[in-house]
């Protein structure tokens, strides 16, 4: 079990067992130490990985910190500066793991013994680890995995859960991606140059990745994982606060904030509700308001980008007080928009639907068709089909695409919206 992990199994005595359910001290430690890891782990990696030159000393360095953290904590109280004590104390297992492996002898002897009190690296220093969790050298899962649990301090249940793997896949595939960082010499910094901003939106995609896979559980209801989402939502803000000239961080921040707006009307009691149907005075109006407000800041940089494009599109769908007010010509217009900066299957399909309130169902079937070779085995592009099927009046192929769709989703509350629909369109 690594320190993440044990931070995240809730409340637990000295010795590993479950603590009694009024044992509020320890519950209150657990919370702090969960929100410790979460703003302080991602920097305390970072700041060790340039000092020992090992990402892997640092990473479980730091594990063995939260797990000391928990136990300590509970027994002595929560120190005054959380975050200096976890750095410290991170920082003396990665020396004495340089001790015990004989590596980087001349380094120890330069590092001094203890750290300067309250020695927390800046926040910024959370982005070069990220960048680095990032590179296009690891594989896009092996991309995904590692910041979750680098950056997020996610468990490898959490992450296995969230990227539909079992738990030993996912500790493999972190151990190796790991390894491919420390053998290619793979830097933990934010790239600069020419290909600064092929970087960047790497990362911005990575960051909703983790956003959208938190909405798709396997087994789940509709309610989204909290943990990943949150986490998606707070890296959002972090890469957005730590680049505020870049208006493409500006604009996945504000892509963001429109859906986790939505998300009380999305899921009721554990089922989906999709946008048309949502009761649109659930929406948080916070947060709604936060993401005009970076949309607009992204907009005053002048440099367009897809992650923008994407938000503003949700931000017509925010705009409109009803599903019937929706404003299709502009947001067939902002899909036009996007196909230059990404012309994915998924983003047609997408422009597919908007294309079928303009133009019909049978002009966006026919874009839909040309997708089968790409996305046949999603879900949701059956699902897409069977709706401009039915619309056509072409219900026993619109009935099979929704079974077809059914079989291939493993959301619990997918399947349960799938079968009504079908189950409807049968009788």
């Amino acid at each position: 079990m690594t320190g993440s992990d044990a931070a995240a199994r809730g409340p637990t005595d000295g010795r590993g067992e479950p603590a009694a359910a009024g044992d509020a001290g320890a519950a209150a430690s657990d919370r702090l130490l969960a929100a410790v890891v979460r703003e302080d782990s991602a920097r305390i990696i970072a700041a060790l990985t340039m000092s020992f030159g090992s990402f892997d000393v640092a990473e479980e360095a730091v594990a063995e910190a939260v797990e000391e953290a928990l136990r300590e904590w509970r027994r002595r109280g929560i120190p005054p500066k959380p975050g200096a004590w976890l750095m410290q104390a991170a920082r003396h297992n990665a020396l004495d793991r340089v001790r015990r492996a004989r590596v980087l002898r001349d380094k120890v002897a330069l590092l001094p013994e203890r750290a300067p009190a309250g020695a927390v690296t800046p926040a910024d220093e959370r982005l070069p680890l990220l960048f680095g969790c990032c590179h296009p050298a690891l594989a896009p899962e092996a991309q995904l995995a590692l910041t979750l649990r680098a950056v997020c301090g996610l468990t490898t249940a959490q992450i296995a859960r969230a990227t539909f793997s079992t738990e030993p896949a996912t500790g493999q595939r972190i151990s190796r991606a790991k390894r491919k960082i420390a053998d290619s010499g793979i830097p933990l910094r934010v790239p600069s140059g020419p290909d600064a901003a092929a970087r960047l939106d790497l990362v911005l995609t990575i960051v909703s990745v983790m956003y959208s896979e938190a909405h798709f559980v396997a087994g789940a209801d509709a309610a989204a994982d909290r943990d990943i989402a949150d986490d998606a939502l707070w890296l959002a803000e972090v890469i957005a606060g730590a680049l505020p000239r870049s208006a493409e961080a500006h604009g996945l921040l504000a892509l963001l904030r429109f859906h986790r707006a939505r998300e009380s009307a999305r899921s009721v009691d554990g089922e989906l509700v999709l946008l048309a149907d949502q009761d649109r005075a659930r929406w948080d109006a916070g947060l709604l308001a936060g993401a005009r407000d970076e949309l607009e800041r992204a907009a005053r940089l002048r440099r367009p980008g897809r992650w923008q494009l994407h938000a503003a599109i949700a931000a017509c769908h925010a705009d409109a007080p009803d599903a019937a007010s929706t404003d299709w010509l502009q947001v067939l217009t902002l899909y036009d928009m996007l196909l230059a900066y990404d012309g994915s299957p998924v983003v047609r399909l997408n422009r597919a639907v908007a294309l079928a309130r303009v133009e019909g169902a049978a002009a966006a079937l026919d874009e839909v068709d040309a997708l089968a070779e790409h996305l046949s085995r999603s879900h949701l592009w059956h699902a897409v089909r069977a709706s401009l099927l039915r619309d056509l009046g072409r219900d026993d192929e619109a009935l099979a695409a929704d079974l077809r769709a059914l079989e291939l989703t493993a959301n619990e509350a997918e399947r349960r919206l799938l079968a009504a629909r079908a189950g409807s369109a049968g009788r």
